[in-house]
């Protein structure tokens, strides 16, 4: 009887401990998580130069209709030009995102979706996927001249024509911080948090 009444004494004693160790490690998690910095787009080493004049390219989209990538815009609007692919599953994870984004946005905000490859593949993509109301631009040339080499890609050019941001896009976070990083007039959101982490150590 002892024995039993030592071990259910020993038993509580562990579980008590456990449970301390758990509340420890939950509140270092959330430490942890508050001094972590916001991770944006990747955007590559390669390629155009945020800043500088976007190159601008004269297309048609999927209904044949005319489209002006790049160069200043008379209805003052930012341009997203997002690359996507039918056979990329990231691209088609984020496109709710892009519908939502659309929406929120349509103010101040247009939204061109551009891929290549078959025709025919890419109207499938656009009645399967729902993509409609955006304009679709199939062109190789348009992905070479923004030297785009991975997917899903976006480049975010402001209304003068000037490249304000561009990187890989995996999450709504990075989508979102293309958008916060042309409001603090940085290439990146890490190159703004990397600029003012040596200006607090200078």
């Amino acid at each position: 009887m002892n024995a039993l009444v030592v071990s259910n004494l020993v038993l509580w004693v562990i579980v008590v401990a456990l449970s301390v160790v758990v509340l420890a490690l939950v509140r270092q998690l959330g430490v942890l998580h508050e001094r972590i910095a916001p991770v944006g787009a990747l955007m590559l080493a390669k390629g155009l130069k945020v800043g500088e004049l976007a190159p601008t390219m004269a297309v048609n989209d999927l209904e044949d209709q005319p489209l002006t990538i790049g160069g200043a815009r008379v209805d003052g609007r930012t341009l997203l030009l997002m690359f996507v692919s039918p056979t990329c599953p990231v691209c088609k994870a984020l496109l709710p995102v892009l519908k939502s984004s659309r929406k929120e946005g349509q103010g101040s905000v247009d939204i061109v979706l551009a891929s290549d490859g078959d025709v025919a593949a890419q109207r499938a993509f656009v009645r399967d996927e729902g993509l409609g109301a955006f304009r679709y631009v199939v062109s190789a040339p348009l992905g070479i001249s923004y030297q785009v080499s991975r997917l899903p890609y976006a480049v975010l050019i402001d209304s003068a024509g000037v490249l304000r941001a561009r990187g890989i896009i995996n999450s709504r976070e990075h989508l979102e911080s293309l958008f916060e990083a042309q409001r603090l007039g940085a290439a990146s959101l890490q190159d703004y948090l990397e600029g003012r982490a040596r200006h607090e150590a200078a």
